[in-house]
């Protein structure tokens, strides 16, 4: 009985710097995964918003094209003009020809499909990306 005693008196005595071992380095470690998922999981979830708003933009500007911005495919995003415009290539589903060059404008939500344009060339031009 006497050694039971002593065994749980030795066991609750160095209990606490388990629990301080814990503190000082479990605690911070699920504090920095939790901020990384955070971050992480938020610049996946701001992509897909952007693609999606950058695909009902094209649906909108192709009227001859009878296609949902579920039908639109992206390739080839490019950030330009310190993230307010991007740049890339689509392809509708329905659409015989393959990919096309594009230009979105994230500021107002304006997309610039002739590739021959000021608008275009000015930021997705050759000499806008060296």
């Amino acid at each position: 009985m006497l050694l039971e005693q002593h065994a749980v008196a030795v066991y609750y005595s160095r209990m606490p710097y388990h629990r301080g071992l814990i503190i000082c380095l479990g605690v911070p470690i699920v504090f920095l995964l939790l901020l990384g998922g955070l971050i992480f999981g938020g610049q996946a979830v701001s992509a897909v918003k952007l693609d999606g708003e950058i695909q009902r933009a094209l649906a909108t500007k192709l009227v001859n094209v009878s296609s949902s911005a579920d039908d639109i495919e992206l390739k080839n995003l490019q950030r330009v003009n310190n993230g307010y415009g991007y740049c890339g290539l689509y392809k509708a589903a329905s659409s015989e020809n393959g990919y096309a060059s594009f230009f979105y404008n994230k500021i107002d939500g304006r997309v610039t499909l002739d590739i021959k344009s000021e608008r275009y060339e000015s930021n997705c031009g050759l000499s806008s990306f060296c």
